[in-house]
């Protein structure tokens, strides 16, 4: 891999020779403009105002174009002369835990390549360094005419740098979020949740570019004279009315091509149930029966055991008039 920047990494007193490389590459196809009529090229020639002529790239230099229209001129040699220690240098100014960055900052990545023998013991140094910290290295760098942050983290059994936006190049996500007030129901959530499972996780190295693919097959065509492949026209799905609806039909769709038998209705896990107000005036009517219940058996006991008492009552005093008449009724027939 060819280098972009030569330099070294400041490491507090150590010094490490390294080079750096891209870590990426555009697979992007590129075009050319062309004249519609006849397909000639369209190409940019760089004119000067003053003298109305093209120039070529040997004659131009860079300038600051002042407030009122004023161009001053700028060369490599002002740039050089910067009095900043990071001309030529990675500056490591901190180590901080890899959470500790926001992915909103993370920029280009490039390898940090060692600059000769003499450099593979501070690289290695370092880069073990880097792995037992569990940290990252936070350094700051200039590229490209201007000074930038950057991350160095391992990978592999190499160094690699992540260039770094400036905390004040990051926009604050005001006026993004939906402004009105909605209620997500638990019963959609579980629905999210049955998706997210559905759908499950992928290998980054199965998935391509589609895109590019098919840019590369109308080219192909058109090259041999062949008409380009027909594109089958996506399906338009309908405004989406029931968000339910909506979730129940992706989750069976994710099953269906994930090879999985459809279900006519979609698992989710349930969370749990909260208990409502209505619960406890049930629980209070049913305990007022069951003390009204008991109330009323209590008392039927005792009517009970009243009426038996007088019962036994009325019992006693007429037993003793039925005995008397009996007795003298006995006593009279025995001399027959």
């Amino acid at each position: 891999m060819r280098s972009i920047w030569n330099g070294a990494i400041s490491f507090g007193l150590v010094s490490i020779p390294i080079k750096l490389v891209n870590a990426t590459e555009n697979h992007s196809i590129s075009f050319r403009q062309i004249h519609t009529e006849d397909g000639g090229r369209i190409r940019y020639r760089k004119f000067c105002e003053l003298e109305d002529r093209e120039v070529t790239g040997q004659e131009i230099s860079k300038g600051y174009e002042d407030a009122d229209g004023t161009i001053i001129p700028i060369t490599d040699e002002d740039l050089a002369g910067l009095p900043i220690p990071t001309a030529r240098t990675i500056e490591i100014v901190a180590f901080v835990p890899e959470d500790r960055i926001d992915p909103l900052q993370m920029d280009a990545a490039y390898y940090l390549a060692a600059g000769g023998a003499p450099a593979a013991k501070p690289y290695t140094l370092l880069r073990e360094a880097l792995k037992r910290s569990n940290k990252v290295a936070i350094a700051k760098f200039a590229l490209r005419g201007k000074e930038r942050l950057g991350m160095l983290r391992v990978v592999g059994d190499a160094i690699a740098m992540h260039g770094l936006l400036w905390p004040d190049e990051v926009r604050a996500p005001e006026g993004v979020a939906p402004d009105s007030s909605v209620t997500v129901r638990d019963k959609e959530l579980d629905l999210a949740d049955a998706l997210m499972d559905t759908l499950g996780e992928v290998d980054l190295e199965d998935l391509h570019d589609e895109y590019r693919e098919a840019v590369e097959e109308v080219i192909a065509a058109k090259a041999s004279g062949e008409a380009p492949p027909e594109t089958p026209a996506p399906e338009r799905g309908g405004k989406v009315l029931d968000l339910m609806a909506a979730l129940e039909n992706s989750v069976r769709a994710a099953r269906e091509s994930r090879g999985e038998e459809p279900e006519e209705e979609a698992e989710v896990k349930r969370l749990p149930q909260r208990k409502t107000s209505r619960s406890s005036p049930k629980e209070t009517g049913g305990k007022k029966s069951t003390s009204t219940t008991k109330k009323t058996a209590s008392g039927a006991r005792k009517s009970t055991a009243k009426t038996s008492q007088s019962e036994k009552k009325t019992t006693a005093k007429k037993t003793p008039a039925k005995k008397t008449p009996a007795k003298k009724s006995a006593s009279r027939k025995r001399p027959a």
